[in-house]
């Protein structure tokens, strides 16, 4: 077996290594994410040094190791500068990068993955910087595509109830719908307030049905003289009964509560390219990438550290133009 290969990737995660050196987290069309050290690429005048930064797509020649590989060739494909002269951008590209290293798998092939990472990159460093709502519709619109790639959608246009249709009211400035987390999407807040009182009703129902079917008015109703009492009083069920099991159907908790515009746009949010509505403000993108950040962490069990640098950026942006 060869002791060294090619592959093609984007660095997403650096990290030094003793006085020269960096450990690269590359993501690669060919064999999915690894980890490399770029020797020497910490010196001033190293030729790796560019090249093992953030976002550098590189065409690598790798020599495999004991516990980690290491880089020889590199050759530059493609890079981002536009990402790290806005900080919304870049946080923003970080966000994603985390998200992707959640995704991604080791020796497998990624290309799915990769080309639309970099497509999502692309995208952002294109977005004007003059526009701030521009980056977070193009991170929600991205956050969206990448949950979709691993098959964590969130259910936006249906209820997770009644599997109705959902359709934004911008008639009613109070109309809103739930999305719950745990139930994996939307809500029709009006279905979920007719189970929760169908549960009411049942259980009313239970607690009568108990209260009149006590031991006593059992054993006065149809006496068993011939019964040893140990029967009566075992805590497994006589032969030849019945036990119903009642399964409810659980009321889901609601981890928040959209309007009409912001549903509207996290549901144009599955399309491949996004819609920019103009009557949307920049308070709905960002509670619409606040959803998604929430979902997002629920479902890959870890939290999203970038997303903070995003809630920094956004709010410093928002007291500038107050």
């Amino acid at each position: 077996m060869s002791r060294t290969y090619k592959a093609t990737g984007i660095n997403l995660k650096t990290q030094a290594l003793g006085e020269s050196d960096k450990i690269v987290t590359i993501l690669t069309r060919e064999f999915g994410l690894i980890r490399a050290v770029a020797p020497g690429s910490r010196k001033h005048n190293s030729s790796l040094g560019g090249r093992s930064g953030m976002f550098v797509v590189n065409e690598l020649l790798i020599a495999k190791g004991r516990s980690l590989d290491k880089i020889t060739q590199a050759q530059t494909l493609k890079t981002y500068p536009g990402l790290a002269k806005d900080l919304g951008k870049l946080a923003a590209s970080q966000y994603l990068a985390e998200i992707v290293l959640c995704e991604a798998l080791s020796e497998q092939p990624q290309e799915e993955l990769y080309d639309l990472f970099n497509e999502h990159l692309h995208r952002l460093e294109a977005v004007s910087s003059a526009n701030p709502s521009g980056v977070l519709a193009h991170l929600a619109h991205a956050v969206f595509h990448l949950l979709a790639l691993a098959g964590l959608t969130p259910q936006v246009q249906i209820c997770c109830l009644s599997q109705r249709s959902l359709k934004p009211n911008f008639t009613d400035p109070n109309w809103q719908v739930g999305f719950s987390i745990p139930a994996g999407g939307t809500v029709s807040l009006e279905a979920r307030e007719r189970l929760r009182k169908e549960g009411e009703k049942e259980i009313r129902a239970e607690q009568q049905r108990s209260r009149g079917a006590g031991e006593e008015g059992i054993n006065n109703q149809y006496p068993m003289p011939n019964v040893p009492s140990a029967m009566l009083n075992a805590p497994f069920p006589m032969p030849n009964t019945q036990i119903v099991v009642v399964h409810r159907q659980e009321i889901p908790v609601i981890s928040s509560r959209l309007g009409a515009m912001e549903l509207a746009l996290l549901q144009q949010l599955s399309q491949p390219e996004i819609m920019q509505i103009d009557s949307a403000r920049d308070y709905d993108w960002l509670s619409v990438e606040q959803i998604l950040r929430q979902y997002a962490q629920y479902q890959l069990g870890r939290p999203i550290r970038s997303a903070t640098l995003i809630d920094s950026y956004f709010a410093a942006n928002h007291d500038a133009t107050v």
